[in-house]
């Protein structure tokens, strides 16, 4: 404000005087990604001014709840970028100083395979599922389900077949999309020989991308065909709600899928899994094997 001092009739001339309020910041939670990662912070006095908070080198303005007492919390992202700048800013009152403080977010990329629980699980299934990769759901937990999905998609994209999530899975699926189709119409199945993976397409887009296992001898035959036979459950040979295609030949769980070809012929997708791609299969319907 503006000050001046004043004696009998004697006064000095008007001073102006900014205050320059305190700033307290503290980041608490975790820098795993897709964890829960806080900025908490405290401006006195209360009334000095409105906290900003910007991704500074994205020009990302970030939501700041900030109360009556001065106090203040934001949510830092842990899931769009793996290291930024984060800017805090006041936008002074009158009669207050700006103040600016800086600070580095390093966003971790931890090591997940079957076991695994936490928020970077949740967040490892959910890009799974927004690339259409089969699993049963989303949640904490790293199951079956999810070591089958991490297969298929890293066959899909030429990485290990591990079924683990190291830090380059997860670098490759940041920035990865749904695959595309072979055969881009109708609705129908893909099976692919070389990458042992199977589309399930609708109107020509990929719906379903499931990890299998085909011929040990590469005897699955290729080509165009067509579902002629439906058996629901198990049969005597351990075959799980199996689909016909060719002859002898077809689609159906098996309670081993291994990472490369292990069948005497036959298609084999993991248990789980067999009785949704029954459910969601008609009989005519399309298979295309591709070496």
């Amino acid at each position: 404000g503006t000050f001046l001092v004043q004696d009998g009739s004697v006064q000095s001339a008007p001073v102006s005087v900014v205050v320059k309020p305190l700033m307290k910041l503290a980041v608490s939670g975790s820098r795993a990604i897709g964890a829960i990662l806080t900025l908490t912070g405290r401006i006195t006095p209360w009334k000095s001014g409105q906290v900003h908070l910007v991704v500074a080198h994205k020009g990302v303005s970030l939501h700041v709840r900030q109360g009556s007492d001065g106090r203040f919390r934001a949510r830092l992202p842990t899931t769009r970028w793996l290291r930024y700048l984060a800017r805090v800013r006041l936008v002074p009152a009158a009669g207050y100083a700006p103040i600016v403080r800086s600070f580095w977010v390093a966003v971790k990329l931890p090591p997940l395979g079957q076991g695994s629980m936490g928020p970077s699980v949740r967040w490892l299934e959910t890009l799974l599922a927004r690339q259409h990769y089969a699993a049963l759901g989303i949640d904490r937990v790293f199951r079956y389900d999810t070591r089958d999905a991490v297969l298929a998609f890293q066959k899909v994209h030429g990485l290990v077949r591990s079924g683990y999530v190291s830090r380059a899975v997860w670098l490759v699926l940041r920035r990865a999309h749904i695959p595309l189709a072979h055969v881009r119409s109708g609705t129908h199945i893909e099976v692919e020989k070389h990458r042992q993976i199977l589309f399930e397409v609708r109107h020509g887009r990929v719906f379903k991308v499931a990890h299998v296992s085909t011929g040990a001898t590469g005897n699955t035959p290729h080509g165009h065909w067509h579902i002629y036979s439906k058996t629901p459950g198990f049969n005597s040979l351990g075959m799980y709600y199996s689909m016909y295609w060719c002859r002898g030949f077809a689609i159906h769980g098996y309670h081993s899928v291994p990472a490369y070809p292990a069948s005497h012929g036959c298609v084999r997708t993991p248990i789980w899994y067999a009785p949704r791609i029954y459910s969601r299969s008609t009989f005519g319907e399309s298979v295309y094997v591709f070496p």
